[in-house]
């Protein structure tokens, strides 16, 4: 056995040395410094294995210079800017609150504003009473990121359609809510409270739009149904400065 560790060794050191004394002075210099501060480090987590993984971790990492920690500053600072930027552009803050408003930052949502604003819901209720869930906050704020993310996805890539129907994981929750503000007529007067959107799929129940069609929006919206529709809500204005925009005017 010993025989055969030996022979391993030969074997590797025959394999590193052509390499080692290719490299230039300084460089083989540095490797030794390298191994030398491992090997203590070693020496170091075997007398002390108590100590933070983390902190194992970070002695390991070789020691920024001034520059190094000049362009590591420069470069996450350029990205905490773009980031923020790219937020700002968004209106990435009016999402956090419930101001119906802020779903009309994508101008394809102007007719169900529009008919929203005009309906009988609008005096009581907000967009987010409807369309996201409200048993507990983290589930509320994960489906609307998520739905959000759903929608610039469609936008982005041009796949969204001119009439815009509510999907399945959308429906359960509408009829959730549904069942919710209006509990005593859904659970005392008709049925609709004792089943959700997924038993009313299966056909053991009605949804509550299979009755109330135009509740809310006013049936079927589009763009080219509501022509007026941007003059009646309040479109935020263009985030890209004025000078900009007479620039690629002229162009």
């Amino acid at each position: 056995m010993k025989n055969t560790k030996k022979g391993l060794n030969v074997t590797r050191n025959s394999l590193i040395k052509p390499f080692f004394r290719a490299m230039s002075s300084k460089m083989r210099i540095r490797i030794c410094v390298i191994r030398k501060k491992l090997l203590i480090f070693a020496a170091y987590t075997n007398n002390h294995r108590h100590q933070n993984i983390m902190n194992r971790l970070l002695r390991r990492l070789p020691r920024l210079g001034y520059r190094q920690k000049i362009v590591l500053l420069l470069v996450g600072g350029i990205f905490v800017g773009l980031g923020g930027l790219f937020l700002y552009l968004l209106r990435f803050h009016t999402y956090l609150g419930n101001d119906p408003s802020a779903c009309v930052n994508c101008h394809i949502m102007t007719p169900y504003y529009a008919t929203w604003m005009h309906g009988a819901h609008a005096r009581n209720t907000t967009c987010n009473d409807c369309h996201v869930p409200h048993d507990n906050v983290f589930r509320k704020y994960f489906f609307k990121g998520k739905d959000g993310m759903k929608h610039v996805a469609y936008f982005v890539a041009h796949s969204e359609r001119q009439v815009i129907m509510a999907e399945d994981a959308s429906a359960e929750v509408i009829m959730d809510n549904c069942i919710r503000c209006h509990t005593q007529l859904n659970t005392e007067f008709v049925k609709t409270g004792k089943i959700d959107y997924m038993q009313a799929k299966r056909g053991e129940g009605k949804a509550c739009w299979d009755c109330h069609r135009e509740v809310a929006h006013g049936g079927m919206n589009t763009l080219s149904r509501t022509p007026n529709a941007e003059t009646q809500v309040p479109i935020p204005p263009s985030p890209v400065p004025q000078w900009l925009q007479n620039l690629l005017e002229k162009k």
